[in-house]
């Protein structure tokens, strides 16, 4: 599994705990939401910290794989890593017709 997903998906039940958890006290519905997304982000800022850094770095791992692609591929149309060619005709005075 990937490391965003698990990221996301721990994010989610995050918040759908601490939702839930809230859903026992007496108030407003829209504010038990907002309180259930602030008080899960501060949350998952701690208790998911190792998935976090986890994502961070498979994003970083992606981007640098797609920079060195992008350069391996820019040099291949600028024809910059493409070895020379020998000249089948190394006498360029005399066409081929003559040998």
């Amino acid at each position: 599994m990937s490391a965003a997903l698990k990221y996301t998906l721990g994010r989610i039940g995050l918040f759908v705990a601490v939702l839930a958890g809230l859903w026992l006290v007496d108030m407003n519905v829209f504010l038990k939401l907002m309180l259930a997304l602030v008080f899960s982000a501060a949350l998952s800022f701690f208790l998911l910290r190792g998935w976090r850094d986890e994502m961070a770095g498979e994003i970083a791992e992606a981007a640098e794989r797609r920079r060195t692609e992008k350069e391996r591929l820019r040099s291949a149309l600028a024809g910059e890593d493409q070895t020379p060619t020998p000249n089948p005709n190394p006498d360029p005075q005399t066409p081929d017709s003559q040998r």
